[in-house]
């Protein structure tokens, strides 16, 4: 049998270097615990973002920029419109986006995702939704923006395994055991929606990917 751990650390020996702004975006990541998307996470929907040609990617929750400056760079042609509430987290994504040189890329609104909807109406519709937010809002989110997504769009949902607690039947933290029955709650939601197509990958810290039916 093999060993996941040995094997996902294989894995991610194999990508490529990231450029010295993403070294140190992961790196500040860590010191200061923003949640990123995950290595192998990140490089898999990137992936996904080029086989599916996205020119317009809207993403519910920016933190320092990391994960739209990702997709900038895969995608040197695309538009990332990307929502923050964090004022702290909102300026050091603006000062990393400014020093990247890909700021025509990126169009950064401030404010709460449940209470922007005016200001992202203008910017769609979409090519891709990329949810990686508060985890206990992303049935809303879905909802809420699912609707600017192109015929052919896809939805990106990061964090759906929460680092394999849905799996667990015991949960001691009372706070975490709620959050993680949000995110089980959410999963078969999305799983069974009537109008769209959807698959957890046990990928990062899984990422659903869902499209609309045919």
């Amino acid at each position: 049998m093999l060993n996941n751990e040995k094997l996902h650390s294989y894995i991610e020996s194999l990508f490529p270097d990231r450029n010295d702004l993403f070294s140190e975006m992961e790196n500040y990541a860590s010191e200061h615990h923003v949640p990123i998307m995950e290595l192998a996470g990140i490089e898999t929907m990137l992936q996904l973002l080029r086989i599916h040609r996205s020119c317009r990617i809207l993403e519910v929750g920016t933190a320092i920029g990391y994960s739209a400056l990702r997709m900038a760079a895969a995608l040197p042609e695309a538009k990332i419109v990307t929502i923050e509430r964090d004022i702290e987290r909102i300026q050091t994504a603006k000062e990393y986006i400014q020093r990247s040189g890909r700021a025509e890329q990126i169009i950064l609104i401030e404010g709460d995702a449940l209470l922007v909807e005016d200001a992202i109406r203008s910017h769609g519709p979409f090519d891709a939704i990329f949810i990686d937010a508060a985890k206990g809002q992303y049935k809303k989110f879905f909802e809420l923006y699912a609707k600017y997504l192109t015929a052919e769009g896809m939805v990106v949902t990061d964090n759906v395994l929460f680092k394999g607690l849905v799996a667990e039947a015991e949960i001691e933290s009372k706070r975490i055991r709620n959050l993680v029955k949000k995110i089980d709650e959410f999963n078969q939601w999305l799983m069974n929606h009537p109008e769209y197509d959807s698959v957890i990958l046990p990928v990062g810290d899984g990422i659903a990917i869902s499209t609309k039916k045919r």
